[in-house]
C-alpha cells in the first residue's frame, strides 16, 4: 500500500536545541510494509517513507508507537503523524484526499496491531519512475497528446490543454486540489461547471477563444473570491457579466477583448486590487459611474462603440417613495445583512442590482441619469486609445437619488 505526497519528517528535540526544522516537504513514496507479507501471525506493519535521495527509505514501526494524528486538513491533503519513538512529526502534504485518508485508516490499523486487508509491500528500494507521478506542470496542445484513459497526475499545479478540441470542462481537472493555474484556451468549452470553484488554490484561469456566452454567479460567489487574481475571457461571445462578478476582489488582471459586452458591471469599482483591464472590440455603450473607483495601471478599451453623452438627463424620480424603495435604501444605506432565507429571494436580487448615487447612497428604481466624459488617464497609467482619431475619453453614467444630488452635481455633468 503506497502513498505519494511530499513529506517532512520533524524532530521535536529541534527546539529544545534551539533549532528549527526546514518548513519544506520532499517528494515522497509512503508505503505500508512487512518482512513477509501474508505471514501468520502477522509481522509488525512498518511505515517506509522513500525519496528521490534515499530510494531504500527510512522506516519507522508502527505498532503501539503513534502518539497522535492531526487531520484537521486532510480535505485539503494534509496530515501529520506523531511517533512516540524517534519523537519526530511526520508531515503530509500535497497528497490525494482520498487516498490519504485510506492509507491513514490503514496506519491507524498497523498501530492498534490489526491485520490490514489492504495489499502491504515489501522492503525493496522504490524506481525512479515513481517519482514521475509528482509532476507540477503539464502542457498539452493537440488532441493526439490528450490523456484519455489515465488520470492527470494529482500533485499538479499547472495544466495547459489548449487547441484539444474541448466542448466542456474535464471532470477530471476538478479533482486536482493543487492546481494554481488552468488554461483551457482554444477549445469549444461553452459553459463552465460550477464546481470549478472548488479548486481553492487557483489563481490563474485562461478561457480565451472558447464559446462561452456568460460567467455564472454561483463561479462569482465561491472560492475564487479569495483565490482568483488572473482571468482571461477574450475572444467568447459573453455580453454581459453579473454583478455578483465583482465580488471577485482578488483579481488584478482581467481580459475581456473580442467579446460582445455590452455593459460592464455597474460595481466594477469593487475590484480595487485590478491593475490590468483589457477590454478591447467590444460593444460598450458607456462606462459604469464606479468605474472612477478603479486605479489601474494599465486600460485598453479600444473598439467600442461609445455613445455620446446625452444632453438630457433620464428622470424616474417618484414622490413619495414607494415602501419597496424607502427600506432597500434604509438596509443598504444601514448595511443591514440579507440573504435568501430571510428575504425573498426577487429582493435580494433588487438589492444586490441598486445603483449608486454620486453622494454614496443607494437607489432602486427611483433616480435621475445622466451621462457625461471621463479621460482614461483619472483612473490608469497608461491608456490604449479607444478610437482610430486618438481619443482617450469615454462616455460614463451616473446615477442621481434625488433632485438635490443631481441639482449639486450639475457642474460633472456639463
Amino acid at each position: 500500500m503506497k502513498l505519494h505526497c511530499e513529506v517532512e519528517v520533524v524532530s521535536r528535540h529541534l527546539p529544545a536545541l534551539g533549532m528549527r526544522n526546514r518548513g519544506k516537504g520532499t517528494r515522497a513514496v509512503l508505503s505500508l510494509c512487512q518482512q513477509t507479507p501474508g505471514s501468520r501471525p502477522p509481522l509488525p506493519t512498518c511505515l517506509v517513507i522513500c525519496t528521490l535521495r534515499d530510494k531504500r527509505g527510512t522506516r519507522y514501526e508502527l505498532k503501539e508507537n503513534i502518539e497522535q494524528f492531526f487531520t484537521k486538513f486532510m480535505d485539503e491533503g494534509k496530515a501529520t503523524v506523531r511517533l512516540k519513538e524517534p519523537p519526530v512529526d511526520i508531515c503530509l502534504s500535497k497528497a490525494n484526499s482520498s487516498s490519504l485518508k485510506s492509507f491513514l485508516s490503514a496506519v491507524r490499523l498497523a498501530h492498534r496491531g490489526c491485520n490490514i486487508e489492504a495489499p502491504l509491500s515489501t522492503f525493496t528500494p522504490v524506481k525512479t519512475s515513481e517519482f514521475e507521478k509528482f509532476k507540477t506542470k503539464m502542457v498539452i496542445t493537440s488532441k493526439k497528446d490528450y490523456p484519455l484513459s489515465k488520470n492527470f497526475p494529482y500533485s499538479l499545479e499547472h495544466l495547459q490543454t489548449s487547441y484539444c478540441g474541448l466542448v466542456r470542462v474535464d471532470m477530471r481537472m476538478l479533482c486536482l486540489k493543487n492546481l494554481r493555474k488552468l488554461d483551457l484556451s482554444h477549445n469549444h468549452i461553452k459553459k463552465l461547471p460550477t464546481t470549478i470553484g472548488d479548486l481553492i488554490h487557483l489563481q490563474e484561469l485562461n478561457l480565451s477563444d472558447n464559446h462561452l456566452e456568460s460567467f455564472s454567479v454561483a463561479l462569482c460567489q465561491s472560492t475564487l473570491q479569495k483565490s482568483l487574481r488572473s482571468l482571461d475571457l477574450s475572444k467568447n461571445k459573453i455580453k454581459a457579466l453579473p454583478v455578483q462578478f465583482c465580488q471577485l476582489r482578488e483579481l488584478t488582471d482581467l481580459k475581456l477583448d473580442d467579446n460582445e459586452l455590452i455593459r460592464f458591471p455597474f460595481k466594477m469599482g469593487q475590484l480595487t486590487n485590478l491593475r490590468f483591464l483589457s477590454a478591447a472590440r467590444n460593444k460598450l455603450p458607456f462606462l459604469p459611474s464606479e468605474f472612477q473607483n478603479l486605479s489601474l495601471e494599465y486600460l485598453d478599451l479600444f473598439g467600442n462603440t461609445f455613445e455620446q453623452p446625452k444632453a438630457l438627463p433620464v428622470i424616474m424620480l417618484q414622490t413619495p417613495l414607494t415602501l419597496l424603495e424607502s427600506s432597500a435604501r434604509a438596509m443598504l444605506y444601514n448595511r443591514i445583512p440579507y440573504g435568501s432565507h430571510i428575504i425573498p429571494f426577487h429582493l435580494c436580487q433588487d438589492l444586490d442590482t441598486a445603483k449608486t448615487c454620486v453622494c454614496g447612497r443607494f437607489c432602486l428604481s427611483c433616480f435621475i441619469q445622466g451621462t457625461t466624459t471621463m479621460n482614461l488617464h483619472s483612473v490608469a497609467h497608461t491608456v490604449v486609445l479607444v478610437d482610430n482619431m486618438g481619443g482617450t475619453e469615454a462616455p460614463i453614467i451616473s446615477y442621481f437619488c434625488s433632485l438635490a444630488c443631481y441639482v449639486n452635481s450639475c457642474d460633472m455633468l456639463k
